[in-house]
């Protein structure tokens, strides 16, 4: 039978980061700082652990600490969000019980594209997006459109520039086949819808998950003609106007309240629909009628003091402490 103290060892999973990791990169080991100390509060003992493409040494020294269970905090690999299922799958491999979603969750979500189809499925708006291989004469409509990483969050690759009117299909070809040879990967395009922004979060909780007050992001002083949208500047580099007036709010009029209401009911749905676990955040635009257009959803968001997940807690009188508390009692095992 093994002690307490092995019975309380947790391995705080996290990608490894290198000295030359970019800011989005970096914020990992904040994250690590602050579960960790959390985690101990409530009575563990954290074991940061670096996650990589060596499988087989992340294997082994999870074996080696024999932890209780595994907090993963994995986001990338190797600075690409597209392996980001390859953490809790070894986990399932190895049948060690983890936080947050599963395998199959992660994987779905992280592709903007399949996450698009299965929310198109069930009847979920969302804007319509193309790639290069999907867009034709038959079924383009002019507009405009915001060009995006398939499978990269944190706004990686995205700026002013990703925001464009297409009035042909050569336009829009144009664009992608720019931003596939400035950045690499996998780009598609999405009707930009011209509204508010909305953060909602989701929580696990004894009764379920709980939604939390909804955030909006104000672009404030913005000048007319700006795209209003938070690229890589607005959430990385403190001295930019982006960063300084993309703010975020909690205070809404009472003629919010039904716009609130939908927000909220689209979250939730995104939970049960991808079967999410622990926490997620779900990313909104709000065109002038009201609708409520999912654009992304992140199944294990920014877990930093800064982040706006902890923002959403504390403002529903949520510590840190009892977050990392409730997603542990919400275990994938």
């Amino acid at each position: 039978m093994e002690d307490d103290a092995e019975m309380k060892k947790v391995a705080l999973l996290h990608a490894h980061v290198p000295e030359t990791a970019s800011a989005d990169e970096q914020d990992t080991l904040v994250q690590v700082e602050a579960v960790s100390q959390s985690l101990a509060r409530l009575g563990y003992e954290p074991v940061p652990v670096s996650f990589g493409l060596n499988l087989e040494a992340v294997e082994n020294r999870l074996r080696s600490l024999r932890p209780a269970f595994v907090f993963n905090l994995v986001e990338s690999v190797r600075g690409l969000g597209r392996l980001i299922h390859l953490a809790p799958s070894l986990l399932d491999a190895i049948g060690l019980p983890y936080t947050g979603s599963g395998t199959e969750a992660m994987f779905l979500t992280s592709n903007k594209l399949v996450a698009k189809k299965l929310l198109n499925a069930s009847r979920l708006a969302t804007p319509r997006a193309y790639t290069l291989s999907s867009v034709n004469e038959k079924n383009f409509a002019k507009g405009s459109y915001i060009i995006k990483s398939v499978w990269e969050h944190a706004s990686i690759g995205m700026n002013q520039d990703s925001v464009i009117t297409a009035d042909s299909l050569a336009c829009l070809h144009r664009k992608l086949e720019e931003f596939t040879k400035r950045f690499g990967g996998e780009w598609f395009s999405e009707q930009y819808i011209e509204g508010r922004e909305f953060n909602l979060s989701v929580l696990a909780g004894p009764r379920g998950p709980e939604v939390l007050p909804p955030a909006e992001i104000r672009f404030d002083a913005y000048p007319e003609g700006k795209p209003r949208i938070v690229d890589y500047r607005a959430k990385w580099e403190p001295d930019s106007f982006e960063y300084r007036h993309t703010n975020r709010s909690f205070e809404f009029a009472a003629g919010d309240a039904l716009r609130i209401e939908r927000l909220k009911e689209a979250a939730a749905a995104c939970w049960k629909l991808f079967d999410l676990r622990g926490y997620a955040r779900v990313d909104f635009r709000m065109d002038e009628s009201g609708t409520p257009w999912i654009l992304e959803i992140n199944a294990n968001p920014c877990l930093a003091p800064d982040g706006g997940f902890p923002a959403a807690a504390c403002r529903a009188g949520i510590s840190l402490d009892r977050v990392v508390e409730r997603i542990v009692g919400d275990l994938f095992i």
